[in-house]
C-alpha cells in the first residue's frame, strides 16, 4: 500500500483536452409533400424535421487545446 502511495504522490495527474472536431453523421429527416421532386425542395429550403438520428460517418479532429 506504500508503493501504491508513493506511486500516486509522483505520478503527474491526467490533464484535460479540448478538441474542435468535424464531425459528419447521416440523419433521416421528414417532411409532409405532395410529391418527392416538393418534398426536395422543402428540405432543401430547411423546411421539415429530424425523424431520426444517424450513425457517424466521419470524425477529424481539427485542433487539440491542453
Amino acid at each position: 500500500m506504500a508503493v501504491a502511495a508513493l506511486k500516486q504522490k509522483f505520478e503527474p495527474a491526467p490533464k484535460t483536452f479540448h478538441a474542435t472536431m468535424l464531425v459528419t453523421r447521416i440523419e433521416e429527416w421528414c417532411v409532409e409533400a405532395e410529391s418527392a421532386e416538393e418534398a426536395r425542395q422543402l428540405l432543401t429550403a430547411g423546411e421539415g424535421y429530424r425523424c431520426h438520428l444517424g450513425d457517424c460517418v466521419h470524425v477529424e479532429v481539427e485542433s487539440v487545446e491542453g
